[in-house]
């Protein structure tokens, strides 16, 4: 007979602290790190007692798991079976050149690649591979071609945790320049001399409060500070308009926006604000000829309208309406071509493409038949040409990638994602479900299963929710869940509220003082499923990720006995103590998405009424794989590192409960392709194991 070891139990020490009269007690506090912002850049630096806190969890997870090795082996070689190793993307015409990515066999990492646009040889700019060697983790950040394609800016991170180190190559000889910035955010934009680049530098709190301008062959420390932000709850990101002609400083928190204008074809340019930001008032910029087009939710424009002004004369008094607010419409994104507009639209949880020809104003859509997929839009790097990239996909579909003529109306077949180990969409089918809220809202469910699967309630189900900054979960195929929908699985995606699926409000309805609606939506979710028989009370494994993973362990504690297993990736469940630690990375940008508990009770009041941390109690929960990564500035690895010591103690049930971290990664996981699936294998398998479906 095996002995199972018994878990780590970690030590408590109660610090207390007090906010608004209310105390509050943390008996494992200990476990974040004091020099937390060193071991960002330094791993090595975690204090011993922590560092063995957390191998011994992990040697705990893999002792618990050792029965389903064969089977995370098993699952790891299909899903590797199922990505064309020797892949490349479709490549992207620029002038002379045409840019593309490309993959080796057996290879972890990308190669960057260009070739000649009328035809010739491969340059491989970058082989990721060869510089990932001697590197636990590898990542790479932006990577920028200069204008006049001589050069490439890029960043490279290697410990997980976000800073990003900027490098210069020469593309003509393919060695490095002596430029070499730290601390930056991963990416960097050129001005038109080929000679300048703007980059952000992130402070000790990994916060892109700052904008550089560095000229090739000058020090550093000469770079000139082009812009700096002093409120922390806004960052600052880069960007460039489709035409090339300015280089945009956009300032945001997640309710409000700012945006200057950089004149990119003057090396020595100052910032131009077009509009000083206004509380929830959001605005992003395109460029044509003399005009500005400006997507933005000003004057009432809930999902969002599109402006113009002069270039000349860009205050917000001066904007005039082009596409007018349509109530339950929501304008997700803008393209601005020489001769077209490309809107990406979303309606009744659906994504669609407007296409608008700016000498007649004449529009047509683009027209998809399934009735749930996922739509995604490039504009590539070239303002002058009436083409336009997308790409589609659905539940059962592979990614298909287009070349669209946007006055033929033809689209082009690039590519479509090739299966090596093979698949057949009709073995497979795909629902669109919708369930009623308890406030009487329609959640929509995507659902995909395989034909062989009864649809009778005896299905065990995944299912699947994120819910939070307006980000909207795509119906879109991935060849890794194959692997549990073919061994009898349901999978589910719950389109809860808090992402922007059913438009903006469907955002501010899952947010603050209403953010218990995404985890409400969740369960009605789950208990539409069962009355439809896809699955039955008890037989759902749920999953979710950094703030996803928040939704985990929030119907971890408000709904137990409706689910048998939770995976919670990177999840963000001390939610009340990092939105009071004003010092964190992200915190005082996050007070907009969730309240701000320093200032207000009444936030304090309905966080602590949620936060998965605060609210474990004794009772049965169901069985829990948490993961984490050491160096992750976003959700840091204490947060689940404590929610599971408060849960070991708590937990009245037999049921697993399992903490794996990454020493030596962040917030991504695992940097190369392989080494991530082997992630989501042990995620699977852990899945399996609990549905009693080891042997399937």
């Amino acid at each position: 007979m095996t002995v199972s070891p018994k878990p780590p139990i970690a030590r408590k020490q109660a610090v207390h602290s007090t906010w608004h009269n209310i105390e509050l007690t943390d008996e494992y506090d200990w476990l974040r790190a004091e020099n937390w912002q060193e071991v960002m850049r330094n791993p090595d630096a975690l204090p011993k007692e922590i560092r063995d806190h957390l191998e011994a969890e992990n040697a705990y997870t893999k002792a618990m798991l050792s029965d389903t090795e064969d089977l995370q082996a098993k699952l790891f070689e299909e899903m590797k079976a199922r990505i064309k190793e020797d892949d490349s993307s479709v490549p992207t015409p620029d002038g002379p050149w045409s840019y593309y990515t490309s993959f080796i066999t057996g290879g972890q990492y990308p190669l960057l690649c260009r070739k000649p646009r009328d035809g010739g040889d491969e340059v491989v700019m970058m082989d990721g591979n060869k510089e990932a060697e001697g590197h636990a983790y590898w990542q790479l950040g932006g990577a920028d071609h200069s204008p006049d394609h001589k050069l490439m800016v890029y960043g490279i991170d290697t410990n997980g945790s976000e800073y990003y180190t900027l490098k210069v190559r020469n593309l003509e000889t393919g060695e490095d320049l002596a430029d070499e910035i730290p601390s930056s955010s991963g990416g960097a934009v050129w001005a038109r001399d080929s000679q300048t680049f703007y980059y952000m530098r992130l402070d000790d709190n990994h916060r892109p409060l700052q904008v550089f301008r560095h000229t090739l062959g000058t020090a550093v420390e000469q770079d000139e500070l082009i812009y700096e932000e002093k409120d922390s709850g806004f960052y600052a990101h880069l960007g460039e308009t489709q035409s090339g002609d300015f280089i945009l400083i956009d300032v945001s928190d997640h309710e409000s926006s700012e945006c200057y204008l950089l004149d990119a074809h003057d090396p020595k340019a100052k910032p131009r604000l077009i509009a000083a930001r206004k509380d929830r008032r959001e605005y992003s910029v395109e460029h044509h000829g003399e005009k500005l087009y400006i997507l933005t939710n000003a004057d009432g424009a809930e999902d969002f309208k599109i402006c113009t002004a002069s270039v000349e004369q860009p205050e917000e008094e001066n904007w005039q309406d082009l596409i007018p607010h349509a109530p339950g419409t929501l304008i997700s994104s803008v393209v601005l071509l020489k001769e077209h507009m490309i809107r990406l639209e979303r309606s009744e949880s659906l994504p669609r493409i407007v296409i608008r020809r700016l000498s007649d104003d004449a529009e047509h859509e683009i027209s998809f038949e399934e009735a749930a997929y996922g739509l995604g839009m490039s504009a590539g790097y070239e303002f002058d040409t009436s083409t336009f990239r997308f790409t589609y996909s659905s539940m059962t579909t592979p990614s298909q990638e287009f070349d669209y003529d946007m006055e033929s109306r033809q689209r082009t077949l690039l590519k479509t994602q090739e299966v090596p180990s093979g698949h057949e969409p009709t073995d497979y089918k795909t629902d669109r479900l919708f369930a009623k809220a308890r406030d009487g809202a329609n959640v929509p469910i995507t659902v995909l299963y395989h034909n062989d699967t009864p649809i009778d309630g005896t299905a065990p189900l995944l299912l699947y929710g994120y819910g939070s900054y307006g980000i909207a979960m795509p119906a879109s195929f991935s060849t890794t869940r194959l692997s549990l929908v073919n061994r009898g699985f349901v999978f589910a995606v719950a389109h809860v509220r808090g992402g922007k699926e059913m438009g903006y409000r469907w955002y501010t309805d899952g947010k603050r003082e209403k953010k218990k609606n995404t985890f409400t939506d969740f369960i009605d979710c789950a208990d539409h499923l069962i009355a439809n028989k896809f699955t039955a009370t008890g037989n759902i494994v749920a999953s979710g990720g950094s703030a996803g993973g928040l939704l985990m362990g929030a119907i971890n504690n408000m709904a137990p006995e409706k689910f048998l297993g939770i995976i919670a990736n990177v999840p963000f469940v001390d939610v009340l103590n990092t939105i009071l630690d004003a010092d964190l990375p992200l915190t005082p940008m996050e007070w907009p998405e969730w309240g701000n508990p320093i200032t207000s009770v009444d936030d304090f009041r309905n966080i602590q009424s949620y936060s998965p941390y605060d609210n474990v109690s004794a009772q049965k929960y169901p069985h829990l794989l948490a993961l984490a990564g050491l160096t992750d500035p976003r959700v840091t690895y204490w947060e689940p590192a404590k929610w599971v010591a408060k849960l070991r103690e708590h937990d009245t049930s037999d049921n697993l409960t399992l903490l794996k971290t990454s020493m030596d990664a962040g917030h991504g996981g695992a940097s190369g392709r392989f080494e991530a699936l082997k992630e989501v294998a042990m995620e699977y398998a852990f899945a399996l194991k609990v549905a009693n479906r080891l042997t399937t």
